[in-house]
């Protein structure tokens, strides 16, 4: 029986990349031992990481005027590090909140800085809603514009990107980062964790113009500091090596597929037959408005809460497993990264039919 994982994280990765991880897992390159095991200074690996980056900047096409940065404490360490980082005395941290990572953010920026916030949802009765970019209410000074375009949990994702005539726009990308085409000078700084599209959890891929490593900031540790990090290579301590080289392993099997714009198709697609499916459906229901619609995190609603066991347990004895929805908003949720294939989307709109039928 296939499985198919629709975690929303740690997610699945491409089998391809898996398969080749477990053939050299004891025998790298040919040195006699696993990659875990090979100094992070090493030639071989140095090389490795030269290559990681490299391939990153092709899939994003970023320019010279960026940074990239392979950083420890997945997304939420950047919840404290874009503050300590990117602080000024006069401007508080903005932060528009439109689920439960961005308010989270909010929360831990708080902790360090002056933060002012903007929540963008306009939720009405039982729809999920979010208000245009265009009629973001920015403030006039910030020290940044700290958004996230994915919030996993609600489904909800913004395509338009903000734009201030001054302060910087962060954006947290852990759960959308490589899924579809963004232009990386609209930006000023990018995070995200790598437990979605790139990798194992602990990494964090950071992309920050470089003339933000000049801002003083505030009082911080050296491990959550941009400027160190670069200058150092990302190596000012030991990296998460294994998590580094699965990275790349992923970088070069999407280059080998065609690279973003492949990746959005397949990820468009897929979306597209589950969200008409549940949309034509008396048995299941999508609370989220259609124009903020995740293409990588899809929640339903069963019409009979009640059946929510039942369906969970037929369907992981069917190999779809990880389909329970996020505790705070309840239902089901299908995390659909681009290691999805269209027949893991397919099998679960077959599943999820039978079980409307024999429930209905």
């Amino acid at each position: 029986m296939t499985v198919y994982n629709f975690c929303a994280g740690p997610a699945m990765l491409p089998p391809e990349v898996m398969k080749k991880a477990q053939a050299e897992f004891l025998n790298w390159q040919g040195l006699g031992v696993s990659v875990m095991e090979v100094s992070h200074r090493a030639k071989p690996f140095l090389a490795m990481v030269e290559e990681c980056e490299a391939s990153l900047r092709r899939l994003m096409n970023i320019s010279d005027d960026f940074e990239v940065l392979f950083m420890h404490g997945g997304g939420r360490g950047q919840f404290a590090a874009v503050p300590l980082n990117l602080h000024q005395n006069d401007a508080p941290g903005f932060y528009i909140e439109n689920g439960i990572w961005s308010s989270g953010a909010t929360k831990e920026g708080a902790k360090f800085t002056d933060v002012a916030s903007l929540n963008i949802r306009c939720d009405e009765q039982s729809t999920f809603d979010i208000q245009p970019v265009n009629d973001w209410q920015l403030p006039e000074k910030a020290s940044f514009i700290h958004y996230c375009p994915n919030e996993t949990i609600d489904g909800i994702e913004i395509f338009d990107v903000p734009k201030h005539q001054s302060a910087p726009i962060v954006a947290d990308m852990s759960s959308m980062i490589l899924s579809r085409e963004i232009n990386v000078d609209e930006f000023d700084l990018i995070y995200a964790g790598a437990q979605k599209n790139i990798g194992p959890s602990g990494l964090c891929i950071v992309i920050v113009r470089k003339t933000l490593l000049e801002r003083d900031g505030l009082p911080r540790p050296a491990i959550l500091d941009y400027a160190i990090e670069a200058k150092q290579g990302s190596m000012y301590n030991t990296p998460p090596t294994f998590a580094w080289y699965l990275a790349a392993e992923v970088f070069s099997y999407l280059e080998a597929q065609g690279g973003v714009p492949a990746m959005e198709a397949h990820n468009k697609e897929k979306a597209a037959l589950l969200y008409n499916y549940i949309d034509s459906s008396d048995f299941y229901s999508n609370k989220v408005a259609a124009h903020c619609r995740s293409l990588m995190n899809v929640p339903f609603w069963l019409q009979d809460d009640d059946l929510n066991a039942a369906f969970l347990a037929q369907a992981e004895a069917a190999g779809l497993v990880a389909l329970e929805g996020h505790r705070f908003v309840g239902g089901m949720r299908a995390s659909i990264y681009n290691a999805m294939p269209i027949e893991g989307i397919k099998a679960l709109i077959a599943f999820m039919d039978k079980f409307a039928k024999e429930h209905s």
